[in-house]
């Protein structure tokens, strides 16, 4: 009887093979029961302990096995490792949603007294949760609106400042990031980078890979990509030196300062993977913005199209941008992209001149041409948010922008006229048809 050699057992540990594969399967794990090909949703509030010691050991974090779902899930697991894979990173924590990940991320770093500077150019929900919650909670911020003048940032900078944050494509204008001269800043002061990579996402760029620390995601958009979940999540870099900023006078308890008498801190017990668990453990645990298993599912299912997904929003952006640049009812476009751009060198050295597909398009006449242009969109949806399958469009001045001071928004290029686009998967061509289709409703005011 011929003998065979036994069948190649499955790879398990996805670490050196390429992106595309790894946002496939990155994160995986085999059933053990009847050996379903995709992690199923584990709908389970609480899970079993085996036993006293067992329970006693997933407490203390000597075991990774659940707790309760608060804390962690199984579904979520595999979502988790996947991104973190995808950024470079160490550890994820997936949470309830973007904003939910910001302010995981930063409630992880500082409190009460303690201070954060970011730059000026941010998602204006960012800036109004920094405006409005954070504040209420004792933690003050300031914004550096020119990152690259280093007098802005000593005058920023406190012995109580706890992090820098920054975008790598801001919302809404895609002015794009310089994220390599901010990484400079924030090592020289021992500050962690914290950095929200949602309109980036990792098949575009890597924050890490230019010297942050921290990122963060509304996975609810490019990641997730069809606009039926909200999430969020947070991925630590492995790379900041704890001690040394302890050293320098920035305290960070919850990484550095054992929980409780006879457990060693998060630093000391989980290494590179510290600070991850300290936002597990200490923030998302305590204030429980939990991700619903069934919205974890999603967000993995997502993640395996990723590449593929942005390739096509990208290459539909750029000629959509660069079309919209030469038509007469248009005053400017905002795209690092096009080679017009004060920022497209930024552009190509960090992004290969691929800067996502959210951006903005200032029409003329003011706030009477941008509602001729809304109103005049068939195909684009008149909707918030961004990173769907479908194109949208929004008027960030009478929206996200809507409760800032005139100056403020005067010195973000926020104008009367300006729109935010998010591109979508459809025919870039039935897609400039539209557009010219609204341009025609501009230029008959």
């Amino acid at each position: 009887m011929t003998s065979h050699p036994p069948a190649a057992q499955p790879v398990t540990d996805w670490d050196g093979f390429d992106f595309d594969t790894r946002q496939v399967h990155a994160g995986e794990y085999p059933d053990k029961n009847i050996g379903l090909r995709v992690p199923p949703i584990a709908l389970s509030a609480g899970y079993v302990f085996d036993d006293f010691d067992d329970q006693a050991d997933r407490f203390a974090g000597r075991s990774v096995d659940p707790i309760y779902s608060r804390q962690g899930n199984p579904t979520n697991t595999v979502a988790e490792e996947r991104l973190a894979s995808l950024e470079g990173g160490t550890a994820s924590v997936a949470v309830s949603s973007g904003q939910a990940a910001i302010s995981s991320a930063l409630f992880a770093l500082a409190q009460h007294g303690d201070h954060i500077v970011s730059t000026a150019s941010i998602y204006g929900g960012t800036r109004i949760l920094f405006g409005r919650s954070f504040r209420r909670f004792g933690i003050e911020f300031d914004y550096v609106w020119d990152a690259g003048d280093d007098a802005e940032w000593e005058r920023a900078i406190r012995p109580s400042t706890r992090a820098i944050y920054t975008e790598t494509i801001p919302n809404p204008r895609n002015d794009v990031t310089d994220l390599r001269r901010i990484a400079e800043v924030a090592a020289r002061h021992d500050l962690p980078l914290v950095v929200d990579n949602t309109v980036g996402t990792p098949a575009l760029i890597r924050p890490f890979e230019h010297g942050a620390n921290i990122v963060v995601h509304s996975t609810t958009k490019f990641l997730t990509g069809h606009g039926t979940a909200v999430g969020g999540a947070v991925v630590d870099g492995g790379n900041f030196d704890w001690e040394a900023a302890e050293r320098a006078g920035r305290s960070f308890p919850l990484v550095t300062a054992s929980p409780r008498p006879g457990l060693g801190s998060m630093l000391d017990r989980f290494g590179t993977g510290a600070y991850a668990r300290a936002v597990r453990e200490a923030v998302v645990n305590d204030i429980g913005p939990s991700l619903s298993p069934f919205n974890g599912f999603l967000l993995h299912q997502g993640m395996e199209t990723l590449s593929l997904r942005m390739e096509r929003h990208v290459d539909s952006s750029l000629a959509i941008a660069a079309w919209l640049e030469a038509q007469p009812e248009v005053v400017s476009v905002d795209y690092a992209g096009l080679p017009s751009n004060s920022l497209h060198v930024v552009a190509l050295r960090d992004y290969a001149g691929r800067t996502g597909s959210v951006f903005g398009v200032t029409v003329r006449g003011g706030i009477d041409g941008a509602r001729a242009f809304v109103n005049g969109l068939r195909v684009f949806s008149r909707m918030t948010g961004i990173g769907d399958t479908r194109s949208m469009v929004i008027h960030p001045l009478s929206s996200t922008h809507a409760t800032f001071a005139p100056e403020i928004n005067e010195r973000l290029g926020i104008a009367p006229g300006l729109l935010r686009l998010s591109v979508g998967l459809e025919s870039v061509n039935d897609l400039i048809r539209d557009l010219r289709t609204a341009l025609d409703r501009v230029a008959e005011l």
